[in-house]
């Protein structure tokens, strides 16, 4: 089974589609149950599990993460990687085969540097590290998707200019998939999707629906830390009607624990 393939294919179906982002070995269990077609990891979603701010772990703890996430379903899973394993394109070469070897459909490198004082990367050296990503994905043995993402909106840069003239060169640059999380509104989508031939994933903000991203031209829809930090809201709001009410209404709906036995006693 190449899953590469069949995740590549996904993105060339008639409508978009939902990619939900585990956290966890049990959410990744869970969420293929649900019938979604594929997965995507969190960098946030994780890093909360582990106690750690959103790029606190290293690139061997994500790497290490994304074996396991891959490891707990059949389905295609797509890895992100936040900006990789370091800054060069040589790196961004070495993100990959790293990827592919902890068995990932696909993953995302992202023009974020980590450095708050310069969050992106200059024009010319994101470009090139999405080329090496590229042309190392092309060389693999199987088939792999490369996603390329421009970061500007989620670092307060709200440049549709130069967001656009990024995901066109990194397109030009051989990556499979663009994606500029922080999209705030449909419109904006739209142009998106409109300025590039490749497939566009959107992250899903509560504002959207998918009829809407997919009649504004996205492919792919992703959560992000959506599904995670919904979690620690229930949490929250759980915590404050037991501590303030001293009531356990929450758990009415819960997840019958006969079923979550079941589905965490399979294998895969």
């Amino acid at each position: 089974m190449d899953i590469g393939r069949i995740f590549r294919d996904l993105h060339s179906a008639p409508e978009a589609f939902i990619i939900p982002n585990p956290w966890d070995i049990g959410s990744a269990k869970f969420m293929a149950s649900l019938g979604f077609k594929a997965l995507a990891t969190t960098s946030a979603g994780h890093a909360f599990s582990r106690g750690k701010p959103d790029g606190g772990l290293t690139f061997q703890e994500m790497i290490a993460h994304c074996r396991e996430i891959a490891s707990a379903t059949e389905l295609p899973v797509s890895g992100d990687l936040e900006h990789g394993k370091g800054d060069s394109p040589e790196s961004a070469e070495e993100t990959i085969f790293a990827a592919e070897a902890a068995g990932l459909a696909g993953c995302s490198i992202e023009d974020s540097t980590g450095d708050p004082d310069k969050p992106i990367y200059d024009f010319d050296l994101a470009v090139a590290r999405v080329a090496a990503a590229a042309a190392a994905a092309k060389s693999l043995d199987r088939d792999f998707v490369f996603t390329a993402r421009a970061e500007n909106f989620l670092h307060g840069k709200t440049d549709t200019v130069d967001t656009i003239a990024r995901l066109q060169a990194f397109e030009r640059a051989g990556a499979d998939v663009v994606y500029a999380p922080g999209l705030r509104n449909i419109g904006l989508v739209k142009q998106i999707c409109g300025s590039v031939s490749v497939p566009v994933n959107v992250l899903a903000i509560p504002a959207f629906s998918v009829e809407q991203l997919d009649s504004a031209g996205a492919k792919r829809i992703s959560l992000g830390s959506l599904f995670s930090n919904s979690v620690y809201r229930f949490i929250k709001d759980a915590a404050a009607e037991m501590l303030k009410d001293g009531s356990f209404t929450f758990g009415s709906g819960a997840m019958p624990h006969p079923h979550l036995q079941a589905l965490m006693s399979k294998t895969r």
